[in-house]
């Protein structure tokens, strides 16, 4: 397999995890799976979280693909396998890291993209249940997130002196 392919392979699948992931955190992780996910939410007193588990429900068929393909002559699977790998870094790096602070680095940026990733998270766990929840994406939420408190506070005064 050409290596534009597998990178193509590679992206693609990275891409797609968004929406797995939005799925299972929405269906899977706050549906029958809450008994995991639940301790996320609402604070646990170790390093560690049940909620931690759901790395393994996408390491192990990441790992497995790599192997298969890899068995295979570098087919599509070990690309695919690489695709949710990156992806489950990526995940560790801005969820983990970042967001909810696990090691201590990171925690000045001041990049209008972290700043709204960790926003709309900061919703997402304003709910210490499961229903009502919002903001299952990782890497990809809403706009509106995105939208610098500054300029909205100027523009709603701009629109009360009106």
């Amino acid at each position: 397999m050409e290596i534009t392919t597998g990178l193509g392979i590679t992206l693609a699948t990275f891409l797609i995890m968004e929406c797995v992931t939005w799925c299972t955190h929405k269906f899977v992780m706050h549906g029958f799976l809450w008994y995991l996910h639940r301790d996320h939410h609402q604070g646990n007193e170790g390093f560690f979280e049940k909620n931690d588990a759901f790395f393994l429900i996408f390491a192990i068929p990441s790992m497995l693909l790599m192997l298969f393909g890899k068995l295979n002559g570098m087919d599509y699977r070990f690309f695919i396998g690489v695709g949710i790998a990156a992806y489950g870094l990526a995940y560790f790096l801005v969820h983990d890291i970042f967001i909810h602070q696990r090691f201590k680095f990171l925690r000045n940026s001041n990049n209008w993209y972290l700043r709204g990733l960790r926003r709309a998270h900061k919703m997402h766990h304003k709910h210490l249940g499961k229903e009502h929840g919002e903001c299952f994406g990782m890497l990809f939420v809403p706009f509106k997130y995105f939208w610098d408190e500054r300029k909205q506070g100027a523009s709603n005064q701009s629109t009360a002196s009106s």
